[in-house]
């Protein structure tokens, strides 16, 4: 078993899960950038991850959107650095992030009722409204 990653206190991830590619990254940065695979790309297999409990997973996929793809793989790239290692941090760096807003539950909503000024001046509103565009008719013709 290789190094794990703390995700938070109770969700911890190995290495192992994430597979890591190094591509060329476009951009400003010359000859340099051209020759080099400095650009990062993170694998992360939610779906099949044994350490994610359900409920993260779900959540994780639904942040994830674009970055996740049907089979429920997360990618990550980062390519901001001309340092491969830079990038390789960074990347981690997002994705362990991901993981922590998924790893958070969503806080209940408290049903509150409608305050007694708002509904007033709703109706106020709506009456200013009907002003208006009573005024815009055509008078009426009595004869």
């Amino acid at each position: 078993m290789g190094r794990r990653i703390d995700v938070t206190d109770t969700l911890v991830i190995d290495e192992d899960e994430i597979e890591e590619s190094f591509v060329r990254a476009g951009g400003p940065g010359g000859q340099h950038v051209n020759k080099t695979s400095s650009a990062v790309q993170l694998r992360f297999d939610a779906r099949n991850s044994a350490n994610l409990p359900d409920d993260v997973r779900q959540r994780l996929e639904k942040l994830a959107g674009a970055k996740a793809t049907k089979d429920g793989v997360i990618i990550v790239t980062a390519r901001g650095r001309a340092s491969q290692a830079l990038n390789r941090a960074a990347a981690r760096m997002r994705l362990v992030a991901l993981l922590r807003a998924a790893a958070r539950p969503p806080k209940k909503r408290l049903k509150t009722k409608t305050p007694a000024r708002a509904k007033r001046d709703r109706i106020e509103a709506k009456s200013r409204r009907a002003g208006v565009k009573k005024l815009r008719q055509p008078p009426k013709d009595d004869g």
